[in-house]
């Protein structure tokens, strides 16, 4: 069984004796993070995102509610019925909205794992091997870094074409280089640490090295990242459906909800209103959350 990772803190006691005391490393970063109300808010309004996302199919049945078209109960204001109203084609906007959160955290995480393994090993190796390898892999992100993350993946979807697999390819390819920086930084103190050197003088081969000392090591810095980048590909997301790139109708998708009432704001804008406040909410939790996930991890402020 893995050992949980534990730090020690030298206590005075009443008698003016020093007493190590250890303490568990996640259970500590919990303790700050619940310190920090507004993290906790953002963290409620996360797992509520994620009830939502879980049980969308048992609160709205996703083939009546949310994509067959009903034009009797078309453009609705919102009433206790529909909390939200209904669209220009007679859908539920409460129903669609929360099968959209579905799809944007589906995409959003396949996305920031992708981006994250790719860009995490490609970071440890550059910061670890350091010299010719480190200029080669860095140099390539920097070729990527120089195009702006949303124009990569509008280019990428254009070539590829419209497709949730499609966006995820796009959005990885493009959350990339940031992750193998933020890596590769965080590598290059760790590599020279004393438990490295010891691994090294007992033999162990650098890929054991990298993957069981200097990655698990590396990690407060690329956990923030996760977290505040998260918020960054959802915004993506939503911004390549509401210029056709991304999601196609019906599927439900914030950003197509947005384009599809922009036709209808003068005289319904509740069609804008709802889905556009659903996305700002959404990246204000997890911005909220990677700022209190940052305090709590900094060593500097325990």
């Amino acid at each position: 069984m893995a050992k949980k990772k534990q730090t020690e803190t030298v206590v005075m006691t009443a008698n003016g004796e020093q007493v190590i005391k250890k303490q568990n490393l996640a259970l500590e970063t919990w303790r700050r993070l619940a310190k920090n109300w507004s993290a906790m808010v953002g963290l409620a309004i996360v797992i509520v995102l994620v009830l939502c996302a879980v049980f969308a199919d048992v609160l709205y049945d996703y083939d009546t509610q949310v994509i067959k078209q009903n034009i009797s109960n078309r453009l609705q204001a919102p009433s206790g019925e529909h909390p939200m109203g209904t669209d220009e084609v007679g859908r539920d906007v409460l129903a669609r909205i929360v099968h959209g959160s579905r799809i944007s955290l589906e995409i959003g995480l396949a996305a920031n794992v992708f981006s994250l393994t790719v860009g995490g090993i490609l970071g440890a190796i550059a910061g670890f091997y350091g010299h010719r390898v480190d200029n080669i892999i860095m140099r390539i992100m920097d070729v990527f870094l120089a195009i702006p993350g949303t124009l990569l993946a509008i280019c990428i979807m254009a070539a590829l074409g419209s497709s949730i697999f499609n966006l995820i390819i796009a959005l990885a390819v493009s959350g990339t280089p940031g992750y193998a920086r933020i890596v590769r930084g965080a590598v290059l103190p760790v590599r020279d640490m004393e438990y490295v050197e010891a691994a090294r003088a007992i033999g162990c081969t650098n890929k054991r090295i990298i993957f069981k000392h200097v990655i698990p090591n590396s990690l407060a810095p690329v956990i923030v990242q996760a977290t505040m980048h998260t918020a960054t590909t959802i915004l993506t997301i939503a911004g390549l459906s509401f210029l056709g790139l991304g999601i196609s109708p019906p599927t439900p998708e914030w950003g197509s909800m947005l384009s599809a009432g922009r036709a209808y704001i003068r005289g319904y804008a509740y069609l804008t209103t709802f889905p556009g406040l659903t996305i700002m909410i959404t990246i204000l939790a997890f911005n909220l959350l990677g700022d209190g996930l940052r305090d709590a991890l900094d060593p500097r402020l325990r």
